[in-house]
């Protein structure tokens, strides 16, 4: 299959695409990085790079960027961030990947744990994960050719410990591998609407 990895460089996206490229043509894509650059915020940029592409079999995203900090201290700017990157970026690439997607092609998505078991700090990111996946599962019964599409709920990465452990007491992480493994059974699967947790 030809794969494009969106966040390749990202330690999820790091992770998926070797575990995917031992049996499969990957492409990496990222704002900065990779075989193909876009920024997933920009529908432009994004309708480019499948331009660029080409037919694919498949599209998975491992990026997206979500505000972290109280409540009490979140206005619209700081809420925006998360529905222009990680929910309406992600939109993006499937709306667009649809149109790129070989016949029973895949779409793989990115939430996150804070979507079911929120954290302090965390409600925008919670707002947003919940989002992904009811956008997954609300395009999963109108996809055409038989195209599916599933999210990857991932709890927090022992890779990334250092930076938001404090986030996250009392959470078992898991390693991106495990994380790179749900990407796999998505992509090489055969079910749609789905939200694969790795907690």
């Amino acid at each position: 299959m030809k794969i494009i990895v969106i966040g390749a460089s990202g330690t999820i996206g790091k992770a998926v695409s070797s575990h995917l490229a031992v049996r499969h043509e990957i492409v990496s894509v990222g704002a900065n990085s990779g075989d193909v650059r876009a920024d997933i915020r920009d529908i432009a940029q994004v309708r480019a790079l499948f331009g660029q592409v080409g037919k694919v079999d498949a599209v998975v995203v491992a990026a997206g960027a979500v505000h972290f900090g109280p409540l009490a201290e979140l206005g619209p700017e700081q809420f925006q961030v998360g529905i222009t990157s990680k929910l309406m970026g992600q939109v993006n690439v499937a709306q667009v990947a649809a149109e790129y997607l070989s016949d029973g092609g895949s779409i793989t998505l990115i939430s996150g744990i804070v979507g079911e078991q929120p954290i302090r700090f965390g409600a925008s990111a919670s707002m947003i994960n919940s989002a992904v996946e009811g956008f997954v599962r609300g395009a999963a019964i109108e996809l055409p050719r038989g195209l599916r599409i599933n999210a990857i709920s991932p709890t927090v990465l022992e890779e990334s410990l250092d930076a938001y452990g404090p986030y996250f007491h009392g959470f078992e992480a898991a390693p991106a591998s495990r994380v790179a493994l749900a990407y796999s059974r998505s992509v090489e699967g055969a079910q749609t609407g789905q939200v694969y947790r790795v907690w």
